[in-house]
């Protein structure tokens, strides 16, 4: 009983332990082996690259958008307005819970495409 109450006491105090918590903050709360494709903020940026993610949408419908929201909001909506064109599903990840909010890098990953469940085989790109 007593190791029952530290337990829960603990877990309350320092929260539920998670795996892998690194990797699933840099790619948008998904594992590494559920990621297809993962695009970095400073590569959104670029026109091209809007294009090449309608291919890649029409290709792949199967997966599930993750956008950062901490991006800049024009690019959230622009990506958003994306997905909503090809009717995909798509999550805006804030992470929750945090006082600071922290301004993204070029380097974070802005747009995620991953699969909610399954481990994906072949990537298309990362």
């Amino acid at each position: 009983m007593a190791e029952d109450l530290n337990d829960f006491i603990k877990a309350k105090a320092l929260g539920l332990s998670t795996i892998k918590p690194d990797e699933k903050r840099e790619f948008l709360g998904n594992f590494r082996e559920r990621v297809a494709m993962a695009v970095t903020i400073g590569q959104l940026h670029d026109p091209r690259i809007f294009d090449l993610l309608d291919e890649v949408l029409t290709r792949y419908p199967q997966y599930r958008i993750y956008l950062n929201g901490l991006m800049n909001q024009a690019l959230i909506t622009q990506y958003m307005q994306q997905a909503l064109a090809y009717d995909y599903p798509f999550t805006i990840m804030a992470q929750p819970g945090m006082r600071v909010k922290k301004t993204p890098l070029v380097n974070d990953f802005g747009w995620v495409l991953a699969h909610p469940t399954e481990k994906i085989s072949r990537p298309i790109l990362l």
